[in-house]
């Protein structure tokens, strides 16, 4: 499963210069702590299962983090653009889940599986001709932004350009490569990315945070931190990844539980294990806001990963209620 480093903590004097994590609390916490005191009721006990179904965000708890390409604004032409958007066009977040899923279960190549996508969705047709000459596409040091830095490089060849995708690392490196224009276009998650350019030019003084549930509000704040770093972005895409609050469907089907506000009108209690990464506790984006937004207690917290291996095996297997995921992680495809 790939890496993830771009969990935002929701409020910006809780980001790094990195903009790294949107997840999750309390440094310290044992698999065995009830970090959040007053849980009552018997609450929902863990229901094993092999299929992981996400509970809707109702109450849009969570931030913005739509898919969207990001230029260096000296090559921002509008034939460019227009590929890029191709591409946003194309994507929806059951289409992301798949081309994970062909990535990171499937062990297909992330070339490979966007050649597939492309193929299979016409992403070239109609592209006009820009300009041409070389372009680097810059990808993080996960698979999901190397698959998407690939139907980039499709879009981008198709408008004739000479494309090379590079695998940069997080975003504290690729940024300024963008920003310099020794990358001139990467994959980027809206809401983060703000948060990451607010910080950046900000620093102490980014007390507020810029993106929003609303994604029209996130992109405008986006698009007006990149003018100031020579960054221009091109259409958001329906594609999202963000934090996302997973169950089985076992135990969905056995709670009736379809949002986040039926895990909190029934599930508040003692017998609701809540599984996430040791942070998640303390941040707005997780435990914290789970508690602020929607009233829900569990009854235990247990300290695992950030969307990984473990998190989903505790829910598997039938020792966590309900833990953090990725939105567009492959482990959910119903197929």
């Amino acid at each position: 499963m790939r890496v993830r480093t771009r969990l935002a903590a929701g409020a910006v004097g809780a980001l790094t210069l990195a903009g790294l994590l949107t997840g999750c609390g309390d440094a310290g916490s044992s698999g065995t702590d009830a970090p959040q005191q007053g849980a009552s009721g018997a609450g929902c006990a863990p229901v094993a299962g092999d299929q992981l179904v996400v509970l809707d965000d109702d109450k849009k708890l969570q931030n913005t983090d739509n898919i969207i390409p990001a230029v260096n604004a000296k090559v921002a032409n509008p034939q460019l653009l227009a590929a890029l958007d191709k591409v946003s066009a194309a994507l929806d977040t059951p289409k992301l889940i798949a081309l994970n899923k062909a990535v990171d279960v499937d062990r297909k190549t992330p070339k490979a599986a966007a050649e597939e996508f492309a193929s299979a969705n016409g992403l070239t047709s109609g592209i006009a001709k820009g300009p041409g000459g070389q372009i680097v596409v810059g990808a993080g040091n996960f698979s999901e932004s190397q698959t998407l830095a690939e139907l980039y490089n499709i879009a981008l060849t198709a408008a004739g350009y000479q494309v090379k995708v590079q695998q940069i690392g997080n975003r504290e490196l690729y940024e300024p490569s963008l920003e310099k224009g020794e990358i001139q276009v990467v994959p980027e998650y809206a809401a983060t990315m703000a948060e990451f350019l607010n910080t950046k030019a900000n620093g102490k003084d980014a007390t507020t945070p810029v993106s929003s549930p609303e994604l029209d509000k996130t992109v405008s704040a986006l698009k007006s931190e990149g003018d100031k770093a020579g960054i221009t972005f091109g259409t958001p895409s329906a594609a999202q990844d963000q934090n996302a609050f997973a169950v089985t469907k076992a135990f969905a089907d056995k709670y009736s539980l379809k949002t986040l506000s039926d895990l909190a009108a029934k599930c508040s209690g003692k017998d609701t294990v809540l599984a996430g990464p040791p942070e998640c506790p303390q941040r707005p984006k997780c435990q914290a806001g789970l508690v602020e937004v929607y009233d829900f207690k569990a009854g235990s917290f247990s300290s695992l990963d950030a969307g990984g291996p473990q998190t989903k095996n505790a829910l598997k297997t039938g020792t966590a209620s309900v833990g953090l995921v990725f939105s567009s992680d492959g482990a959910l495809a119903t197929s």
